[in-house]
């Protein structure tokens, strides 16, 4: 896995070189381009060169070891050996992890969008306790959150809430709670004492900003009508809700939470552009289907990925099989373990795809395209191209 570092090492000298030359200063788009990458490789260098280092620190030491007559000196250079070994598996382990591909959203803040799937009016309260969950783990990671948009159920849950959550790792850390999420508990509405199963979905969207989907006015049908629910002295006397329709897509974004026309527009703006970008990104993975749906289930019980069991006081993330007897504390925001657990997991599978791909020959996607086959050198002149929506609509 790490035969063509060597290369990586290159293209980062000749980055470093490139980046201090003014005519490439000059080329915005270049330059940005340039030094993005310059960054990503940082860590890959430093890790390989410290790499490097180590075994050749190994080599003294074995030397030592296998012609030292001494045998203080050899009990030393046996100590340092294997100080040094250890040290060398921790840097490739690091360095394996720093050659997975990296998500490109990793760094982007996202829109939670939380709704009741099965289970009536239950399923609406728990949508309230999910949003209640991550709005505490969001404090205590000094996240910002602002809701977007809210409709609530007749015992005061949700139908749905979408808040967009700003802060470093946002991205990163809750990527994978995206599926459908099931309780088992007595509701509040139930006189016999049954324990009930219900449903709510949840779905995690990078933000998308106008640099990345460039939405054409004139595919854009914007409706206004008088908002419905709970509200403030004017939310419900006045024609301030707005539906916006992004014909192109069918994608249809509704937006109440504000008095102001002007404020829940923008608001529904923001989601509309993160849910398009969704889409297109959706279908250029090929991963799922074009119904944004397919990200989080159907909402059907059987399409689980976690359960909160409230009578035993249980979570178990179906994915990893991973059971905490701590239910209390995951509600009010303890979900680091689960996060860590998730993140682990998929590091692991990510490692052993890279590996099978290495061996057969596949071009390892974190490295530089031009690393195989391609010039070392960076082209300044490059053309570079604008997003799809610059020059076609998304």
């Amino acid at each position: 896995m790490f035969e063509r570092l060597e290369e990586v090492e290159r293209r980062y000298e000749t980055l470093s070189h490139l980046l201090g030359q003014p005519e490439l200063i000059t080329k915005q788009d270049a330059f940005q381009r340039a030094a993005r990458e310059y960054a990503e490789l940082g860590r890959v260098v430093d890790l390989y060169r410290r790499l490097k280092k180590l075994e050749e620190e190994i080599k003294g030491s074995q030397h030592l070891l296998d012609n030292e007559e001494d045998e203080e000196m050899k009990r030393l250079a046996k100590e340092e050996l294997h100080r040094l070994t250890q040290e060398k598996k921790k840097v490739e382990e690091e360095l394996k992890m720093a050659l997975l591909p990296k998500d490109p959203n990793d760094g982007k803040n996202i829109l939670l969008e939380i709704r009741a799937g099965t289970g009536g009016e239950e399923a609406g309260l728990f949508a309230g306790d999910l949003f209640r969950m991550y709005s505490k783990f969001a404090e205590k990671q000094g996240w910002r959150m602002e809701i977007l948009n809210r409709h609530y159920t007749g015992v005061g849950g949700f139908k749905e809430i979408i808040a967009l959550i700003e802060g470093k790792g946002v991205y990163r850390q809750l990527k994978l709670e995206s599926g459908v999420h099931r309780v088992q508990r007595v509701p509040v509405t139930e006189s016999q004492g049954r324990i009930h199963t219900s449903t709510v979905t949840v779905a995690i969207l990078p933000e998308a900003e106008e640099v990345d989907v460039q939405i054409d006015p004139n595919d854009l049908r914007i409706d206004i009508f008088r908002s419905s629910g709970p509200g403030g002295q004017s939310v419900n006397t006045t024609d301030s809700a707005v539906r916006i329709t992004h014909l192109p897509t069918g994608i249809v974004v509704s937006c109440q939470d504000e008095k102001s026309q002007h404020k829940n527009k923008a608001k529904a703006l923001k989601i509309l552009r993160a849910r398009v970008m969704d889409k297109a990104q959706q279908e250029k993975q090929m991963e799922i289907s074009e119904k944004r749906r397919n990200q989080v289930g159907t909402g059907e019980r059987s399409g689980r990925i976690r359960t909160y069991n409230f009578p035993q006081g249980r979570v178990t993330d179906h994915r990893i099989g991973l059971t905490l007897y701590r239910l209390e504390s995951v509600l009010e925001g303890e979900l680091d373990e689960i996060i860590d657990a998730l993140t682990t997991h998929y590091q692991t599978e990510a490692l052993k795809r890279e590996g099978e791909n290495f061996k057969s020959g596949a071009r390892n996607p974190r490295l530089p395209k031009n690393l195989f086959g391609g010039q070392a050198k960076f082209e300044a002149n490059t053309n570079v191209r604008n997003h799809n929506a610059s020059n076609k609509k998304v």
